[in-house]
């Protein structure tokens, strides 16, 4: 299987959930529906920088 860069808005949308997560675990920020969630969040931040590296078009 060949892997690719992933496109730029798959990749900003990694990593501006990432950077969100983030900013709830150290810095307290209480955002609804993340809060409790950080894990799962970062999860699927990881999971769509993954596919964008795996499928053609994203």
């Amino acid at each position: 299987m060949g892997l690719k860069a992933p496109g730029i808005v798959t990749f900003m949308i990694s990593v501006i959930l990432t950077v969100v997560v983030l900013m709830s675990q150290w810095f307290g920020a209480n955002i609804p529906g993340l809060t409790g969630n950080e894990a799962w969040a970062l999860l699927a931040s990881y999971l769509i920088l993954m596919l964008g590296c795996m499928v053609r078009g994203m």
